[in-house]
């Protein structure tokens, strides 16, 4: 069974990493862990959110009464042998009374996909690549060496 026959056994969950929690899961050694806390209700301004196919409105009494009800938790290890990576998604949704646990082992090669990927998407998330693909050459100066003035004085 691989990484992508795992996931579609369980219902799908989401956990999206902002870009300080790649560049944490970027930098972990072979033996280091980490984990991630998502309240999705935590300072959500108002609105409309889409939660598992339900729609819930969110009116001002509502933000303080569902912050808190739905904890997120990705916890990543390091296995025993040292030959890879165990993922675990904890999700606990008191709104729709959901409590499940995700527990993905992923081997060397996947985690080395993955952030591969995470290299590759990084300056895009940041904005880098619209900056880079703003700059015209033609508006740019190629670079001249200066000459020395006994280089020029020889030409002359």
């Amino acid at each position: 069974m691989n990484f992508f026959d795992v996931i579609q056994c369980y219902a799908m969950q989401v956990f999206s990493l902002s870009v300080w929690e790649i560049g944490t899961l970027l930098t972990l050694g072979p033996t280091d862990s980490c984990e991630f806390f998502h309240d999705p209700f935590k300072g959500r301004s108002l609105g409309t959110v889409h939660q598992e196919n339900i729609y819930h409105i969110i009116s001002s009494f509502d933000i303080n009464s569902e912050e808190g009800k739905v904890r997120k938790v990705l916890k990543i290890e390091p296995t025993p042998d040292g030959n890879g990576r165990f993922f675990n998604l904890s999700v606990q949704n008191r709104l729709i009374n959901v409590d499940e646990s995700i527990y993905i082992p992923i081997t060397k090669g996947e985690f080395a996909v993955i952030v591969s990927t995470f290299n590759y998407i990084i300056p895009h998330l940041m904005g880098w690549s619209t900056f880079v693909s703003s700059i015209k050459p033609e508006e740019s100066r190629p670079y001249s060496r200066p000459q020395s003035t006994s280089e020029y004085e020889w030409r002359r």
